[in-house]
């Protein structure tokens, strides 16, 4: 149909699609990959609305490769790193994001790499793979329980604050750092204590990850923060990958710093780095946080809301940026 054109970097949901259908003309790529920069600007070109995925970079360069009459940047993502939201304001671009709807199953995930790590369930499961003999005994692949242990949660926004339910009911203590307030109801429901961010690494049995990536919080994990942490700890990332110094965190794990790490998320994805893949103590998983396909079709179709509302003059349900 005619009507304004709505550029999807990559394969969306049906369902997602035929809600764009019914406004706009809508182009999505045939590539089963990221698009290269080239490509991507040679397909924004012309664009009313995009609607990108975490590996698109939406700068400065692709705005004006769109050109003047985009209006919208709709970002299949919670986070939205991925894009200069200032470029974007300036260009009068409207930037959404997708919020909420993955709280749930992200942590899930991160529930299950802390099960996986402090167990050992991953090193148990490639044994059988690899047809190696064995047998049960008291000593074998032991673990460690989760019952009275400190989980440290860094960021206790929406996710963070659900994978704190999670561990509660597994038994666990909650500490947590997170610079903004947080209500006392919430603190009270989770039995959470704040501390500051170097006791939470210094004393935590578990910590798990849930801040943006900024430049503030990129490497927040190095080689220092990894030393200070209990041999005894185990470290999660289910958030963004340049949070932690993938390199420090491979050297702490190798040379038993700490005792084990969780990884959805990697600096370079789809690389990682190659002393993780050698490591026993790592659990590595191909950014499944929000691989639902109930969730990946409710991020979907939310992102083709905001699309639509901007298009329509509307204010999008869950904006990022503010336009003059």
């Amino acid at each position: 149909m005619s009507g304004p054109r709505i550029v999807v970097t990559r394969r969306l949901p049906e369902s997602a699609i035929a809600l764009l259908e019914e406004t706009g003309d809508v182009w999505v790529s045939p590539h089963d990959r990221p698009l290269t920069v080239e490509e991507l600007h040679a397909a924004v070109a012309g664009a009313d609305a995009i609607v990108t995925l975490l590996h698109d970079r939406v700068d400065g360069a692709l705005l004006d490769a769109a050109g003047p009459q985009l209006r919208c940047a709709a970002n299949v993502a919670v986070g939205y790193d991925n894009v200069d939201v200032p470029a974007a304001t300036q260009r009068g671009v409207r930037v959404t994001n997708t919020p909420g709807v993955l709280t749930e199953a992200t942590a899930d995930c991160a529930m299950a790499l802390i099960l996986m790590t402090t167990r050992r369930f991953g090193e148990g499961e490639r044994l059988i793979r690899r047809r190696e003999p064995w047998s049960w005994h008291l000593f074998f692949l032991l673990g460690s329980g989760l019952q009275g242990k400190t989980l440290g949660v860094v960021g206790l926004g929406a996710i963070g604050k659900a994978v704190a339910r999670r561990a509660r009911a597994f038994g666990m203590r909650i500490a947590y750092f997170e610079p903004q307030p947080v209500p006392p109801e919430i603190e009270q429901e989770l039995e959470a204590r704040p501390v500051p961010l170097d006791e939470l690494f210094a004393t935590a049995d578990v910590v798990t990850l849930h801040v943006p990536l900024t430049e503030e919080t990129r490497h927040l994990v190095d080689a220092d923060r990894l030393r200070s942490m209990r041999r005894d700890a185990y470290l999660v990332n289910t958030t963004r990958g340049p949070v932690v110094d993938e390199a420090a965190l491979a050297d702490a794990l190798r040379d038993r710093i700490i005792a084990g790490a969780g990884l959805d998320v990697f600096e370079n994805e789809p690389e990682v780095h190659p002393g993780l893949l050698e490591l026993d103590n790592a659990v590595l998983l191909p950014h499944l946080g929000s691989a639902t396909i109930e969730t990946r079709t409710a991020m979907a179709e939310l992102a083709a809301r905001n699309a639509l509302a901007v298009l329509a003059g509307e204010s999008p349900p869950t904006p990022v940026n503010a336009l003059p």
